[in-house]
Order: C-alpha cells, then structure tokens, then sequence
C-alpha cells in the first residue's frame, strides 16, 4: 500500500514520493527519496581527464604492419617515433582503446560522484 500525503495547494491525495500534484501539477514541498539522489553530480575531474585521454587515443592510435606483411602490432608510436613505413592505423584496437577509456572514466565519474552533505 502506498502511503498518501496531501497537496497544500489544493488539499488532494498524491503519492508521499511525488514531486508535484497530479491534480493541480504545484511541487510538494519537502525533499523525497528522488530529491535526494539528484543532488549526486558526477566527479568533474574524472570526466576532464577522460576526455584528455580520449583525445590522446586518437592524436596517437595503435598502429599494425602494413598489409602483405606478418600481422604485428607496433604499439603506441608517438612523435618522436613515428610508425614503419607501409603501416596502417588498427581501427578495431584504436575503437576497443576508445570504449574502455569512455567506459572506464563514466564509472570512476560515478563511483567517485559528489554526494550532498
């Protein structure tokens, strides 16, 4: 059985969860157990970080050999070692690199989330 409070404003029966009356449609006041959950916001610097890593996966892709050669993967070149010639950008290594970089950094967001006081 769902416990019933009553609208201020026009004294009908809601739900004690809702935000607002369903009849007249004015807020309840009083925080509910809904109200207190969306005060969490997601951990800032996690998400910062993540969107530097994201673009660093993509400045700086895995590469493999060229096509006609043994598959190899070269690994993570960056400036000062640039890839072999002939090489190729692992799109499947780079798209598994993104997914789990964006994966990884919206849990951490959330496990590390700003709770109110």
């Amino acid at each position: 059985m769902t416990e019933l409070q009553t609208c201020p404003a026009c004294r009908h029966a809601v739900p004690s969860r809702a935000q607002v009356c369903t009849n007249c449609g004015k807020r309840i006041p009083g925080a509910s157990l809904y109200a207190e959950r969306s005060k969490e916001t997601l951990n800032i610097r996690i998400l910062y970080i993540m969107v530097s890593l994201l673009i660093l996966a993509v400045l700086f892709p895995p590469w493999e050999a060229a096509p006609g050669e043994p598959p190899a993967y070269l690994g993570m070149h960056f400036i000062q070692s640039p890839p072999e010639p002939g090489a190729v950008i692992s799109k499947m290594l780079q798209s598994i690199e993104l997914v789990t970089i964006a994966v990884g950094g919206m849990y951490l967001s959330w496990l590390f989330r700003e709770r109110p006081r």
